[in-house]
């Protein structure tokens, strides 16, 4: 009887086709960076300044107002409630910004201006509204990383001494925002590229140690992984390829069962993906990979994958953590809802 059942709910789930809805995001932005809190409220960032937040399901978008960032390129933005986001700016030098605001948006706080000159911070996440992460492009032959404990008020760097050395020109894309990840309370891991190859770096202890492992990912100035997501401790995905040949899917593509530790390459993916995501609530283990030129999705923890119509011009994607919806963002200021 307990067989029948979930062969029936399975069975529901997957002919229940998922949709994409365009929304009106009422701006032409190049948008690179959102993140889902619930089926009601998401926030969405990218290109001059753009900073955007829906209340009612995307609906309708608010544009935000952070001071003195006109003219920054907001690649990633991670919301840790529905009032509360950290967003952060690339670039060299002091263009690698990360602002916070806690009252949805309506004020924004400085917290963190690059003072390295070659660092280059590409993404971040967040264990919750205190503890973070930021990665950047390594620096005379060092990772980059560094800790946040206290909200964003004060940032530290990882010594050198607890990370591996870095390859030679090993950093990451700015691509989606979703270069890193992390799980549970401790757990991160950090997706690297434009190097000989492609590595993710794993930390079990929040941050404090680490070690890296080589992908079978293709690996050059214009790949590598571009997004890595964990189910659990141990089940994880990487997915790239090469940013200038979007309709190709070689060697873009991997899975892991043990924490990150190794890595198998898998195929059937439909072109160049900047991120994937796992789907919440799924009855199998299910991830959505999506690139400018579409989508594709597995039922099967990421081993074989069917293409997704109806999505083109995305650069990132988000699930909600409540609710069963998520967002892509993209090209001129797109903004699709995923509903499943």
């Amino acid at each position: 009887m307990l067989a029948m059942r979930i062969l029936a709910v399975l069975t529901a789930f997957l002919l229940a086709a998922p949709t994409w809805t365009d929304q009106p995001s009422g701006v032409t932005a190049r948008l690179r960076g959102v993140s889902a809190v619930s089926d009601r409220v998401a926030w969405a960032s990218g290109s001059a300044g753009t900073v955007l937040r829906t209340t009612d399901g995307g609906a309708t978008w608010q544009s935000m107002n952070v001071p003195g960032a006109e003219k920054l390129d907001f690649r990633d933005i991670d919301a840790v409630g529905e009032q509360a986001a950290y967003v952060l700016s690339i670039g060299s030098g002091e263009s690698s910004r990360i602002y916070k605001t806690i009252d949805g948006g309506r004020t924004w706080a400085l917290q963190f201006t690059n003072a390295y000159p070659k660092a280059f911070f590409d993404a971040m996440a967040f264990w919750d509204r205190d503890r973070g992460i930021v990665f950047s492009d390594s620096v005379g032959g060092q990772l980059v990383i560094l800790q946040t404990g206290d909200g964003g008020a004060s940032w530290s760097r990882v010594p050198a001494a607890d990370l591996p050395p870095a390859l030679d020109n090993e950093g990451a894309f700015a691509a989606s925002g979703t270069n890193v990840a992390v799980y549970g309370r401790d757990h991160v891991w950090i997706g690297t590229g434009a190097a000989a190859v492609a590595r993710v770096l794993r930390s079990v202890d929040g941050g404090r140690t680490w070690a890296a492992a080589a992908t079978p990912l293709a690996a050059g100035p214009s790949s590598g992984i571009f997004s890595i997501a964990f189910r659990d401790t141990d089940h994880g995905m990487v997915v790239g390829g090469d940013y200038r040949k979007e309709n190709e899917a070689i060697d873009n593509a991997a899975i892991t069962n043990d924490g990150g530790r190794t890595w198998t390459k898998v195929t059937g993916l439909s072109g160049f993906r900047s991120v994937v995501s796992y789907l919440p609530g799924a009855p199998t283990p299910t991830l959505i990979a999506v690139g400018p030129q579409g989508a594709d999705q597995s039922a099967d923890d990421g081993r074989t994958w069917t293409p997704l119509a109806g999505s083109s011009g995305l650069h990132t994607f988000a699930f909600a953590k409540q609710g069963r919806a998520g967002w892509g963002a993209g090209e001129t200021g797109r903004i699709m809802r995923f509903a499943y």
